[in-house]
């Protein structure tokens, strides 16, 4: 089957997952801090140069996450070759991913932040970390107010963070709280389906905004050959040919017009 052609749609954030080939590290083994800071610098360089705004980000030992709001439908495509290809001339090997990266697109004010708790708790769901802020290759610890690791300053809060309070502070308890509290299993059943699936998420109003403005179709077909409408009951043939009317009867003969008659018998005034 044909591969999906890449979903994008202008001024839209993505939520991004792209799967190493194989990991970086044994899983007995520490985070590979050196590769990984090299990565995150590659990544704030490709952001910038490719026009991408990068709203939250994770580095692990077999992935990359991402939440991104790209310029145009080209940005994220490139941004993410040239990270393939700077760590595979860093690791000196072959290709780093395992097939394309995926992607889904974001309904702001609905999914935004669900997607951003889903990729910070990343690091605690897969057992590296126990807290979300204390991984040192995210953007969680700049969202919570977590001063042990500096903020990436290429790094571009989306607009639903900000409306998470009015001040700094605000902002970083508000969503502090929220990535303790994690996300619902609904949610995260919903946002796992639409990054394989590479769909949009949100409401019906949204997805239906999206079929004029969507780089392909951004939500999947229903399953199965349609439906065949049932046949119409027969109806009564109105044609029908009309039944034959009767042969006309001969008309009466009167007296003395008939054969046989004498010729000075006829009717007064006929002409012979």
């Amino acid at each position: 089957m044909a591969r999906l052609p890449r979903l994008y749609a202008p001024g839209l954030p993505q939520l991004v997952q792209a799967n190493f080939i194989q990991p970086l590290a044994a899983p007995s083994q520490p985070a590979p801090a050196d590769i990984l800071n090299q990565l995150a610098a590659w990544l704030g360089e490709s952001a910038q140069r490719h026009r991408v705004s990068v709203h939250g980000w994770l580095l692990a030992n077999d992935r990359i996450l991402l939440l991104a709001t790209p310029a145009d439908e080209e940005g994220l495509p490139r941004l993410m070759q040239t990270l393939g290809r700077n760590l595979a001339a860093r690791l000196r090997g072959g290709r780093v991913f395992a097939g394309r990266y995926r992607s889904a697109l974001l309904e702001p004010g609905a999914w935004v932040l669900p997607a951003l708790v889903w990729l910070e708790t990343y690091p605690v769901r897969s057992g590296a970390s126990q807290d979300p802020d204390s991984w040192p290759w995210s953007s969680a610890s700049s969202h919570t107010g977590n001063t042990t690791a500096a903020p990436a300053q290429w790094q571009s809060d989306h607009a639903d963070y900000w409306a998470c309070g009015n001040t700094p502070f605000d902002r970083q308890a508000n969503y502090r709280k929220r990535l303790q509290d994690g996300l619902s299993r609904e949610e995260t059943q919903r946002i796992d389906q639409a990054v394989s699936g590479q769909w949009a998420l949100g409401g019906p109003s949204f997805i239906a905004s999206l079929a004029h403005t969507a780089s392909r179709r951004v939500a999947p077909g229903q399953r199965g050959r349609p439906r065949k409408k049932p046949a119409a009951p027969a109806t009564a043939d109105t044609d029908q040919a009309a039944p034959p009317s009767p042969a006309p009867s001969p008309a009466p003969t009167s007296p003395g017009n008939g054969p046989g008659t004498g010729s000075g018998t006829g009717n007064p005034g006929s002409t012979s």
